[in-house]
C-alpha cells in the first residue's frame, strides 16, 4: 500500500507531502491543476518512462520520495533479495533525484539502485490503468498471463515451463552430439592415421628425455674412453693395486716386530684397498657401459627422432603423445559408438516431447474453462455498466510452441451483437473502454494481491447511473486493498473514503499545484462544483449531500 508520497521542486510542485489510507482514494481538480503532474511524480519514482524534463524551473534538482507499508508476504520482498537489498520491518523507502542536468539516482532504503531495480519493484507495488493503458490490460502480450491467473494455473505453467526446458536441453544434447559427430566423421582418417602411427611407435612419458641423454653418452664415449681405460688399468694390479698389495705384504712381514707400531698403518692401507677396489669396479662399469655397437647409436637416434618428429607433427611436447595417444582412441571410440548414444539422445527428446505435449495440453484445457469462466464472468460485471449489450470474449489460439505453452490468447470485445469483434483498444470508444478496463479489474483482481491500483480518468465519458456503478465497482475493488482514482465524476468521488483536491496556485512570478485533503464539509464543496462548475448552487450542494449520502 502506498502510504506516503513526497514531491520537491518537481514541474509545478515546490513541496508537497501527501499521507495515502486503505480502501478508495480519490483525487479531483479542474483540468490543468495538476493531477497528472502527481500520477508523473510518482512513476518518476517507480522507474516508469515518462516526461524528459521534469525539474522545476529554476531548481538545481527535484526529488520524490515513496512510502509503501509491506506485508510480510508481500512478493516485493523477492525481488528485495534479488538485488541484494535488506528488507525494512513493515517498510519500502523509494527515493529518486533528478538534476537540472537530466542525471537521475535511485535510493531503495538508502541503498543506491538502478532503474531496473525501480521497474522491477514497481511491478510488485503500482499498476496503473486509463484510458491509454500500455502496461496492464490492454496490452495483448499479457493477456495470457491474465487468463492463467485467473484460472489458478500457476502450478500447470511451472510444470509447462520445466518441461519446456528439459525439451529444450534435450533437444541442444542431440544437436551437439550431431554435430560434434559430423566433424568427428571429417577427421576420422586422419584419427585413425595418427591413432596407428602412435601405436605402432608406442613413446613413453621420459622416453625421449632418456634417449637424448643415453644419445649424448654415446656421442662423447670414444672420447672418454681411452682415459677411463688408462685409469682402470692404472687402478688394477699393474698398478696402485699391486704396488698397495706388495707394500700390505712388506709391512706385515715386519708387523711382529715393530712392537705394535705398524697396527694402524696396516688397517688404513687395508681401508684404502676396500676404497680402491670399489674405485675399479665402478671405473669396470662405466667401460662395459661405454661399449656399444655403433649400430646402436643408429639405432637410438632414430627412435630419438621419430618421437620429436610426431610431437612436433601433433604441436604437443614429447611426453604428451601418451595422452595424445589415448586421446585419439576415446575419440575413435566415440565414433564407433556413436550411433548408439544418438538412439539413446533421440529417445530422451522423443520423451521429453511427449511431457511437454502433455503438460502443454492439460495447460491448454484449463485455459480453455478459465476462458468461459472470465467471459461470464465479464458478461454480469458489464451489464451494471450499461454495456449489456457487448460481448466479450477470450480468444484461445494455436501458437508457437514456448515455456508457457501452445497458445495464443488474446481479449477482444464486440460492442454490440452482431458487431465485428476485435481487440480492447481498437474496438472501444473512450467511456466503454474504460468500463470495459474496470470490469476485467474486477474479475481478475482476485488474484492479485499486494498492488496499489491507480485509475487516470477511467470514468472518462460516463455518467449517472453508470458512474454510479463504476464507483461502486471501486469501491468494491478497494475492499482490502488500496485504489487511487484520479476522476472528474461527481459520483465516483462521493464514493471515496478518502478525497483530496488538486489546486493551481498562481502569483505574479510563478505557478504550483498543491494537493488538499477534504473533510465533510469541504468535499461538499468541491462535489458541488463537479456538478455545476464554477459557480456553486444551493441545488448542486443539495445534490452533492445526496450523492454523499
Amino acid at each position: 500500500m502506498l502510504r506516503g508520497l513526497d514531491i520537491r521542486d518537481m514541474l509545478i510542485i515546490d513541496r508537497l507531502a501527501l499521507e495515502f489510507q486503505p480502501g478508495l482514494n480519490v483525487l479531483t481538480g479542474e483540468t490543468g491543476a495538476g493531477k497528472s503532474i502527481l500520477l508523473d511524480a510518482l512513476g518518476f519514482v517507480l522507474g516508469w518512462r515518462g516526461r524528459a524534463e521534469l525539474v522545476r524551473a529554476g531548481a538545481e534538482q527535484g526529488e520524490v520520495t515513496a512510502v509503501f507499508a509491506l506485508s510480510p508476504d508481500h512478493p516485493v520482498h523477492e525481488v528485495l533479495a534479488e538485488a541484494g537489498i535488506e528488507a525494512e520491518e513493515g517498510e519500502l523507502i523509494l527515493r529518486r533525484v533528478n538534476t537540472s542536468d537530466g542525471r537521475k539516482t535511485a535510493w531503495v532504503n538508502d541503498r543506491r539502485v538502478s532503474g531496473e531495480v525501480l521497474r522491477a519493484l514497481s511491478d510488485c507495488l503500482v499498476e496503473l490503468h486509463g484510458q491509454h493503458d500500455d502496461r496492464g490490460l490492454l496490452n495483448p502480450r499479457g493477456h495470457r498471463q491474465l487468463l492463467d491467473a485467473f484460472a489458478g494455473a500457476g502450478d500447470l505453467v511451472a510444470t509447462t515451463r520445466a518441461a519446456w526446458n528439459a525439451r529444450s536441453a534435450a533437444a541442444r544434447a542431440l544437436a551437439e552430439a550431431e554435430t560434434k559427430l559430423q566433424a568427428a566423421r571429417a577427421e576420422e582418417d586422419y584419427l585413425r592415421h595418427a591413432a596407428a602411427e602412435l601405436d605402432a611407435l608406442a613413446p613413453e612419458a621420459g622416453e625421449e628425455a632418456d634417449l637424448d641423454a643415453r644419445r649424448r653418452l654415446m656421442q662423447a664415449a670414444e672420447k672418454i674412453r681411452v682415459d677411463i681405460g688408462r685409469a682402470n688399468q692404472a687402478l688394477g694390479y699393474e698398478g696402485a693395486e699391486g704396488m698397495l698389495s706388495d707394500a700390505s705384504r712388506w709391512l706385515g712381514g715386519a708387523a711382529d716386530k715393530a712392537e705394535g707400531r705398524l697396527d694402524e698403518p696396516l688397517a688404513a692401507l687395508e681401508r684404502a684397498m676396500t676404497e680402491l677396489g670399489e674405485a675399479q669396479r665402478g671405473v669396470e662399469e662405466c667401460l662395459e657401459a661405454l661399449s656399444f655397437d655403433p649400430t646402436d647409436l643408429e639405432r637410438l637416434e632414430e627412435r630419438l627422432f621419430a618421437i620429436r618428429g610426431l610431437a612436433r607433427k601433433h604441436g604437443v611436447g614429447p611426453d604428451a603423445l601418451p595422452s595424445l595417444a589415448a586421446d585419439f582412441h576415446a575419440r575413435i571410440e566415440a565414433l564407433d559408438n556413436s550411433e548408439a548414444g544418438l538412439k539413446a539422445l533421440r529417445a530422451a527428446l522423443k520423451g521429453a516431447e511427449e511431457s511437454y505435449a502433455k503438460a502443454a495440453d492439460a495447460l491448454s484445457a484449463t485455459r480453455t474453462g478459465a476462458a468461459g469462466r472470465l467471459d461470464a464472468a465479464m458478461t454480469r460485471e458489464l451489464a451494471p455498466l450499461k454495456m449489456e449489450r457487448a460481448v466479450f470474449t477470450t480468444d484461445i489460439g494455436a501458437g508457437d510452441p514456448g515455456p508457457e505453452g501452445t497458445d495464443q490468447v488474446a481479449f477482444t470485445v464486440a460492442t454490440n451483437p452482431g458487431a465485428p469483434a476485435g481487440p480492447l483498444a481498437k474496438i472501444a470508444s473512450g467511456g466503454e473502454l474504460s468500463r470495459f478496463l474496470l470490469a476485467l479489474k474486477v474479475c481478475l483482481t482476485q488474484t492479485e494481491a499486494g498492488l496499489t491500483l491507480i485509475f487516470d480518468e477511467i470514468d472518462r465519458g460516463v455518467g449517472g447511473a453508470t458512474a454510479d456503478a463504476v464507483g461502486r465497482r471501486l469501491v468494491a475493488l478497494a475492499k482490502g486493498g488500496q485504489i487511487l482514482v484520479v476522476t472528474h465524476s461527481p459520483q465516483v468521488a462521493a464514493l471515496a473514503g478518502h478525497h483530496w483536491r488538486v489546486e493551481k496556485r498562481q502569483t505574479d512570478t510563478e505557478t504550483t499545484s498543491a494537493v488538499v485533503p477534504l473533510d465533510t464539509d469541504e468535499r461538499i464543496d468541491e462535489i458541488a462544483r463537479m456538478l455545476s462548475g464554477d459557480q456553486i448552487t444551493d441545488a448542486a450542494r443539495a445534490a452533492a449531500r445526496a450523492l454523499l449520502g
